[in-house]
């Protein structure tokens, strides 16, 4: 492929090099539509799917647009795993588009554009997020195309920018409250670049402003439940940072945020910002979330966003580089290049994507890819919960409920239940416990997610009724850690006071 160095909307070549991302996008999308329909939804999804059931302007994990757009998918496609991961796949495609919109925007030609697109596709974090549906799917690609308007911004000088700028981080924050570093990066580069002169205009605060009016719904709903995702948070990341979650933060840019083969790309690009007065801007929307994520002892995925910009500007000053080098050098340069991002990546995709329903393929998959794992078993444990509940006499099937200890279950019984004419379950972990137990309460449980010990201290009467099990013998969260299912009677104590108690996080 050689270099080309084309302005953008320079006529047919122009085209023809945002055709090349578009194949790009279209050819990873098709992949995951390709393969979204194995194994069953992530404990992370039926969380989501169940608070799409119950829409709200906030939800205790997270803000509300995620589940939003997972109650369109619902209304649209049904219980359709193809379906509901529908968004999260068109969000990752455009994430893909827009990087190489980027590199055109900032002098790139259709090698550049390529370059970045597929450092992009082939990185572990975007790759993932085709996968299933999760608020991260969406966060990316707010990341990626604020960073696409400020580019815009600073290249037309055009301060109306501001106004895509203010909604996008306004559409960010009802996503994911990281949009906020990525806000402080952008108004930290303000202050230090010579992008300081936007801060005297209306522009930047009726952006602002718009972003504010989009989020204050959201900002709202936290006020009356006492700032409830604030102790969540807080309680998310005490355990992260116990259990060593954050140790690998600067690995994981590496091996998790990027393809490793990218790296020159991503490094590149920011000594390049860095080095452009005009483009300086965007080093600090990498920087200062850097800093903080440091700081604050972030997951390494946190800033996997960031990088797609960084890519941009790498791979656009790349291609002016390896067109300065003789023929057969630049040859040999960009063969070893794409060869190398082709062979992560493939590497990538089998660790990730659910490639194989049986065979080596899914078993490598399983064996190194935990998150797959989480997947199996959903429609086995509500099989088996249905199975007890027709075990129990008559008097005990007219008068029970279903009791959950995580919301991977909560989820699995309210989204996959109904087909087997389960109720919804009692669950007091996040949001759900916001909604209250049964009134009047059930005498009977069927208690799941819960030891042997909690079980026979908290409730009367407690059995074992089952185990939780699935037929490809996987070893996850379910299977491993309580795999034991109860029928108990009601709690020892009164039920509000259990209720009380019951409040989890997770």
């Amino acid at each position: 492929m050689t270099s080309m160095n084309l302005e953008p909307g320079g006529g047919h070549a122009s085209r023809a090099d945002t055709a090349s991302v578009l194949a790009i996008a279209a050819a990873v999308a098709l992949v995951h539509l390709f393969t979204n329909h194995r194994y069953g939804f992530h404990r992370d999804e039926l969380q989501v799917l169940s608070d799409a059931l119950h829409l709200d302007w906030g939800f205790v994990p997270y803000p509300p647009l995620t589940p939003f757009l997972e109650r369109i998918g619902l209304e649209v496609f049904g219980v359709s795993l193809v379906g509901l991961r529908l968004f999260s796949v068109v969000a990752q495609a455009l994430a893909i588009l827009v990087t190489g919109l980027m590199a055109r925007e900032l002098g790139g030609g259709r090698l550049a554009q390529v370059a970045a697109a597929l450092a992009v596709a082939l990185s572990p974090l975007p790759l993932f997020n085709g996968t299933e549906f999760q608020y991260t799917s969406f966060d990316y690609l707010w990341w990626v195309l604020t960073a696409y308007f400020v580019i815009r911004l600073l290249k037309a000088e055009n301060p109306r920018w501001w106004l895509a700028i203010g909604g996008t981080l306004g559409l960010g924050l009802l996503t994911k409250y990281t949009m906020a570093f990525l806000a402080a990066g952008i108004f930290g580069g303000l202050v230090f670049t010579r992008a300081r002169r936007f801060l005297g205009g209306p522009w930047l605060w009726v952006g602002m402003a718009m972003a504010l009016v989009i989020f204050l719904p959201n900002l709202v709903w936290q006020v009356r439940h006492g700032f409830i995702s604030l102790q969540f948070l807080q309680h998310i990341h005490a355990r992260d940072v116990g259990q060593g979650r954050t140790n690998a933060f600067l690995r994981d840019q590496f091996m998790i945020s990027t393809n490793l083969f990218a790296a020159p790309l991503w490094i590149a690009g920011l000594l390049c910002f860095w080095r452009d007065r005009r483009y300086r801007l965007l080093a600090w929307m990498y920087l200062i979330p850097l800093a903080l994520f440091l700081a604050g002892k972030g997951r390494g995925y946190y800033l996997a966003a960031a990088y797609p910009m960084l890519m941009a500007m790498g791979a656009a000053a790349g291609e002016r580089w390896v067109a300065s080098l003789p023929r057969l050098r630049r040859r040999v340069v960009e063969a070893a290049f794409f060869t190398g991002l082709a062979v992560c990546g493939l590497y990538i995709a089998a660790l990730i994507l659910p490639l194989a329903s049986s065979g080596p393929l899914r078993d490598f998959a399983f064996k190194n890819n935990g998150e797959l794992r989480e997947e199996i078993g959903w429609n086995d444990l509500v099989k088996t919960v249905a199975g007890i509940r027709d075990s129990l006499p008559p008097e005990q099937q007219k008068d029970f409920g279903v009791l959950v200890g995580n919301y991977g279950e909560q989820g699995a019984i309210e989204i996959l239940g109904p087909t087997y004419h389960l109720p919804a379950p009692i669950s007091g972990t996040n949001s759900a416990w916001l909604h209250g137990y049964p009134v009047p309460p059930p005498s009977t449980l069927i208690v799941l997610g819960s030891s042997r010990q909690y079980v026979e201290r908290v409730f009367a009467g407690c059995r074992v009724a089952g185990h939780i099990t699935n037929p490809e013998g996987v070893q996850n969260e379910e299977s491993r850690d309580h795999a034991e299912i109860f029928v108990c009677g009601g709690p020892r104590m009164s039920w509000p006071d259990f209720w009380k108690a019951y409040r989890r996080f997770g």
